[in-house]
Order: structure tokens, then C-alpha cells, then sequence
């Protein structure tokens, strides 16, 4: 697939955000794995009351893959462009990966809203990666990141 559109600056802040959130789940899924009890990265047991849980393992790893990996994997989409066959959802003429994007900007809304029900909390890192999944949503829905993921020959007259 090819693009003669050039690249928007606003597509290079998305790269920025999905890199941000991608290493930074990494960092902290690694954390949660390396040490379930949470003492090594500052996590009560205590947090865990109103959860499911009994330690950090099965958070650690959902935060690994789903936020750390899964938006490194979206991030290498959105720069490369390469002919996935994922055009879906309510999104057919966008390139998988920007659909994507905006899905993750609502997976990351969620996990922080369900983690601050569960530990009875909110912190300044809450309201940060709040903010983050907020403006993934965002800075994906600007008009110049959408033309510039439209898809081949599907491109609206504007």
C-alpha cells in the first residue's frame, strides 16, 4: 500500500503516544511480573482488595501484552503501512491499524477507570494515562490523521 499524502505532524505525535504507552506498560508489566507482590514497584496487596486478584501476575501480564506489546505492534502498523487484512469494524476505509489506535485509546480509558474502581483510588499516574488513552482517541480522529490512513482508492473527495 502506498500514500502520496505526506506525513502529518499529527501522525508523528500519535507514533509518540503509542510508543509512550507501549513502553511504559512494558516497563510496568515487567515490574509486576519480575515481583506479583507489587512491594518492588510500590503496590500495597491492600490495592488488591475490590479486585479479583490475589497479586499483580494476572494484571502484569494483561498489561504487557495489551497496552505494552499490542501498541508497539499498532505503532509498526501505523508507520509502515503494511497490507493487513484489517480494514473493520465501522472503519472499512482506514487502515487497521489506525482502527486500532482508536480501539486502544479506549482499552486504556477503560483499564485505568476499571483499576482506580478496584483499588478505591485515584493517583497523579491514573489522571496521566487517563489523559494519555483520551488524547490517542483524539489526535486518531483528527481529520488529517484519518486521510492519511485511508486506505488506497478509498479516499473521500473533500
Amino acid at each position: 500500500m502506498t500514500n502520496v499524502h505526506k506525513r502529518p505532524g499529527t501522525v508523528i505525535f500519535l507514533y509518540i503516544l503509542q510508543a509512550f504507552l507501549g513502553i511504559g506498560a512494558i516497563a510496568g508489566g515487567f515490574g509486576l511480573l519480575s515481583d506479583p507482590s507489587g512491594e518492588n514497584i510500590g503496590l500495597p496487596m491492600s490495592l488488591l482488595e475490590r479486585s479479583p486478584f490475589d497479586d499483580y501476575l494476572i494484571p502484569g501480564i494483561l498489561l504487557l501484552v495489551v497496552f505494552g506489546l499490542l501498541p508497539l505492534i499498532v505503532l509498526y502498523g501505523l508507520v509502515k503501512k503494511p497490507e493487513w487484512p484489517m480494514s473493520f469494524g465501522p472503519f472499512k476505509a482506514q487502515h487497521g491499524a489506525w482502527t486500532l489506535s482508536l480501539y486502544l485509546g479506549f482499552g486504556q480509558i477503560i483499564w485505568i477507570i476499571v483499576q482506580t474502581y478496584m483499588m478505591d483510588s485515584v493517583s497523579v499516574i491514573h489522571v496521566a494515562y487517563m489523559c494519555l488513552g483520551l488524547l490517542i482517541q483524539a489526535v486518531t480522529l483528527l481529520p488529517s490523521v484519518q486521510r492519511y490512513f485511508v486506505l488506497d482508492g478509498k479516499e473521500e473527495r473533500r
